[in-house]
């Protein structure tokens, strides 16, 4: 799917509906589509380009080649009085985390903190949705994620890590949620992926090329090239710490671990996922969203003048009073994928 020099506007319900019948239509049950759906829609309407409906081509190549199965049914264990683990079943990480998304509230509520480990599964999406909703029901929440290996450890010679982001909620008094979702590489790979598309250079820093050596292109970096970490070795730390959480604790693949050359086409890391939920009462009182909110205000006196998630909501109220952005030759492309399989 290409970017359009136009642009045009759909509402967000319309957007929504025609992906999850672009999903269904292609392999997913209804259930599956609905969820990603709602996901890939969500990132388009706040502005996450790169995970909108620019990842549509990627979910139905991974359909079609047969790596994911998109009529899984997640199963759902609860194995400790704070901890919950989901079996994706080889499915999308979306639907095991919705699978599980009331229990975590539970127990969260009644042991101060849970922790949910997702193994069997395929994340390739934006993580702040995936912890934005707790921070709306009042609660702290934190989620990791490994993708397939593609990032240089510091010091390394060949991809070994995912971008391997990390993602951060936590409420607010008087506003929306303070919202983070970073990727432990240098640059998101869907961000990558979009500047090779757009025939831009990219900034020093950011990657190597098949013989190691730096580069600004990116497809000399995807074309058997590497991302690098951010911040050199604290990136990479951070990097390796996710591989351990999402991965080791949660039983799932290492980035470096699964192989998807059997199935041509396929694009989904078989990765894991831990998040983990906290109930700020217990510790704080009812006052933890005025704590936010005084430092939020110490945060705006000392100059920083935009918020971790502010962007995203200016831009989703914009979209939903005047309808999501998108690409005219796109929203015709998948216009014709939601009539007939490709």
């Amino acid at each position: 799917m290409t970017a359009s020099a136009q642009s045009t506007r759909i509402d967000f319900s319309e957007l929504e509906a025609l992906l999850a019948t672009i999903f269904e239509r292609h392999g997913t049950s209804p259930e599956v589509a609905r969820t990603l759906a709602n996901n890939c829609a969500s990132a388009q309407r706040d502005g996450a380009l790169s995970h909108g409906v620019f990842r549509i081509p990627g979910y139905l190549s991974t359909l079609k080649s047969g790596w994911v199965n998109g009529q899984a049914v997640p199963s759902v264990e609860d194995v400790a009085p704070g901890f919950v683990t989901v079996d994706a079943g080889n499915g999308f990480a979306q639907p095991a985390l919705a699978a599980a998304h009331n229990l975590m509230l539970k127990k969260a509520r009644a042991n101060g903190i849970a922790m949910l480990a997702v193994r069997n599964s395929h994340h390739f999406a934006a993580l702040w949705p995936d912890v934005e909703p707790y921070a709306r029901e009042g609660l702290v929440a934190l989620a990791f994620v490994n993708s397939m290996a593609c990032v240089v450890p510091f010091g390394g010679k060949k991809p070994l890590f995912g971008t391997n982001p990390i993602s951060f909620a936590a409420p607010r008094a008087h506003s929306d949620p303070l919202v983070f979702d970073l990727a432990t590489s240098a640059m998101a790979h869907g961000d990558v992926q979009i500047a090779a598309r757009e025939e831009r250079t990219l900034p020093r820093g950011c990657g190597v090329d098949a013989d190691g050596k730096p580069t600004t292109d990116p497809a000399a970096i995807l074309n058997g090239g590497a991302l690098l970490p951010f911040g050199g070795h604290k990136g990479s730390a951070l990097s390796m710490m996710v591989e351990l959480l999402a991965a080791a604790l949660t039983g799932g693949n290492f980035s470096f671990e699964f192989d998807w050359s059997p199935y041509p086409g396929a694009k989904t890391p078989w990765t894991g996922e831990l998040v983990i939920v906290i109930d700020p009462s217990r510790g704080a009182g009812s006052d933890f969203a005025k704590r936010v909110e005084t430092l939020v205000q110490e945060m705006e006196w000392a100059g920083q003048t935009r918020q971790p998630g502010d962007k995203r909501y200016q831009q989703r109220a914009e979209a939903m009073a005047n309808g999501v952005v998108i690409g005219a030759d796109e929203l015709a492309h998948l216009r014709e994928l939601a009539k007939v399989p490709g």
